[in-house]
């Protein structure tokens, strides 16, 4: 039992670390592949385009970063709280 009351808690932990890692990927996917490197000299619409699609890659890397940091340290603060069991 005492198993699977561990599994339980620290489960919240590594969904805010996976959703920061999905978070980041999707911000990478954005600012590689959907945005990609510059035309020389595009037309407006294209500009446009470059501009809205390297905003949200950078906006979604952000948010990725800091969300994976903040699993990170409460996992640690949950840790670090938790204690050693007593012994009988």
């Amino acid at each position: 039992m005492e198993k699977k009351q561990r599994s339980i808690r620290y489960q919240p932990g590594s969904a805010v670390i996976l959703a920061g890692l999905i978070i980041l990927i999707i911000g990478i996917y954005y600012e590689v592949v959907k945005a990609g490197i510059p035309y020389q000299d595009p037309p407006l619409e294209l500009q446009i385009q470059y501009a809205i699609n390297s905003g949200v890659g950078d906006e979604l890397c952000k948010i990725g970063f800091f969300t994976i940091i903040t699993g990170l340290v409460l996992g640690l603060i949950r840790r670090l709280t938790a204690g050693k069991p007593e012994s009988k």
